[in-house]
Parts: structure tokens; C-alpha cells; sequence
């Protein structure tokens, strides 16, 4: 029963990593941001706007990732939330580090809608590098 289970939950992460993995395209010119600062969110978003001009139609994927302290001034920041509902109106995917929030005590569900949480935001920045995102770290 022990073994049943084993394989069915691997076979559950294979096809959760394989249903990720086919959201990208690798055509594409696609960015990755990780970020220790939310004040650099509208700065990348006019980054954003820029690259998507100059990529024309090899416009991909934006993601920022936000980790570190900073995580636990997303939620008293009124200028930054609505940042980041712009963002999501221009295609720009906000998340933010799961490790982070756990670190700093913040309660996922305080986080707003506009944000996504991920698990380890360093693990999926690397990941996303692996899959061919360009990244900077700031």
C-alpha cells in the first residue's frame, strides 16, 4: 500500500511538472526578475513595457519574484499592491517566496490576490533559468 502510494504521488509531481513546463514557450524571449526589494516593481514593469516593444512578436513570459524581509511589507503597501495590479493587466506574473513569508511569520492568506505564492522562490527562479528565462537578480 506504502509502495501505491509512493508511485501515485510521483507520478502526480510528473504530471504537475510536466503541465508547468509546457506553459512556456521556449521560442519566445521569456524574463525572470528575482527581487530582495518591492520598490523595484515599477521600474521592472516599465522594463517590461520596453522589452516588449523591442521583442515585438518573441515576447514571452515576465515573472518577478519577490524574496527575502521585503516580503513583509507587501501587505501594508497600498502603492505596491496596485502595482501589482497593473502588472497583471500587462501580462507581468508577481509571485512571491513561500520560504519567505514562512520566515518572517506573514500568513499566505494575507497576501493579496494580485500576487501569486510560490512554494521557494529560488528554486523556481533557478528552475525558470534552467528552462531558458533570462534572469537578473536585483
Amino acid at each position: 500500500m506504502k509502495r501505491i502510494s509512493i508511485i501515485a504521488m510521483l507520478m502526480f509531481l510528473f504530471a504537475i511538472g510536466t503541465a508547468q513546463a509546457q506553459t512556456v514557450n521556449h521560442e519566445k524571449n521569456n524574463y525572470l526578475v528575482l527581487s530582495k526589494n518591492i520598490q523595484q516593481l515599477k521600474p521592472v514593469m516599465l522594463t517590461a513595457t520596453e522589452l516588449a516593444k523591442q521583442d515585438g512578436n518573441n515576447y514571452g513570459e515576465f515573472y518577478v519574484i519577490f524574496c527575502g524581509k521585503t516580503v513583509q511589507d507587501i501587505s501594508k503597501n497600498n502603492e505596491f499592491v496596485s502595482l501589482t495590479k497593473q502588472a497583471k493587466k500587462q501580462n507581468l506574473k508577481v509571485f512571491v517566496c513561500g520560504l519567505s513569508l514562512k520566515k518572517f511569520g506573514i500568513d499566505p492568506n494575507d497576501i493579496p490576490k494580485s500576487i501569486e505564492v510560490t512554494k521557494n522562490g529560488i528554486l523556481d527562479g533557478l528552475l525558470l533559468t534552467k528552462k531558458g528565462f533570462t534572469t537578473l537578480t536585483i
